[in-house]
């Protein structure tokens, strides 16, 4: 039977089994979805050579850039982007020839563009792992400028949180959340911004899905922004993802 599944650490929440494992039943597809939960992305050799018969991978937090050193070719896009959230396993013999794809870009590039406006220009993104360069890329390509927002900012393309104000977020329309900041169990968190700022011209992209309504959705709401979260997203990466997997 065809094996595809998850590497990620942890996988408890995992979204990707419970869908893949649907769409098999439901469209009559012989094949299984197993999570791989590794807590170094050292075992991902041993996982390859344990299991010598999958047929393709996706990969969640915290691999999505650490696990391209274990790959043998990156698609253009996933390589420009640096993550890689999708991995097309062919084998010769019994060694795996290993490419690498991001369909986060795909998902997220379909979920937000119905919802993106004229007067938005610019935006931030909150986080800066594998999911924020995808994030990066898709507004570049949709002609929005962004701005990183981290913590510990380690480059000139990303601010701190404290470095934001009521009055410069309203420069920044579109306000994206990458972070697992109010991701549950931990609901009553929220990234720390300053939500006096935000308007009713913003629009709130939470990829986080469980809850459905995060506490950075809740506050942005409250100031009139348009707010959506990342179900529809993790919706279309998993179909990206089933095409990256079938395609010769």
């Amino acid at each position: 039977m065809k094996t595809y599944g998850l590497i990620g650490f942890p996988l408890e929440h995992s979204f990707s089994q419970k869908y893949f494992s649907e769409k098999f039943k439901h469209e009559n597809i012989e094949a299984r979805y197993l999570n791989f939960p590794i807590s170094d992305i050292k075992l991902f050799p041993e996982l390859l050579k344990n299991h010598p018969y999958l047929a393709g991978l996706n990969v969640t937090i915290p691999y999505k850039q650490s696990v391209i050193e274990y790959l043998d070719e990156l698609d253009p896009v996933a390589q420009e982007v640096g993550a890689v959230n999708v991995i097309q396993i062919k084998w010769d013999n019994k060694r795996p020839i290993l490419k690498g794809f991001n369909s986060d870009i795909i998902g997220f590039s379909r979920s937000i563009s119905p919802y993106i406006k004229e007067n938005h220009k610019k935006a931030l993104i909150l986080g800066t792992g594998g999911a924020s360069k995808a994030v990066a890329y898709a507004l570049s390509q949709m002609g929005l400028l962004y701005r990183f927002v981290s913590r510990t900012p380690s480059h000139s393309s990303q601010v701190s949180y404290d470095a934001l104000t009521n009055e410069n977020i309203k420069d920044f329309k579109v306000i994206v959340n990458t972070t697992p900041a109010g991701m549950s169990p931990n609901v009553d968190n929220c990234p720390p911004l300053p939500y006096e700022g935000i308007t009713s011209e913003h629009l709130a992209f939470d990829l986080i899905y469980n809850p459905e309504n995060t506490l950075f959705m809740k506050k942005c709401a409250e100031n009139g922004a348009t707010v959506k979260n990342g179900l529809e997203m993790l919706h279309l990466q998993a179909e990206g993802a089933w095409e990256i997997w079938n395609q010769e």
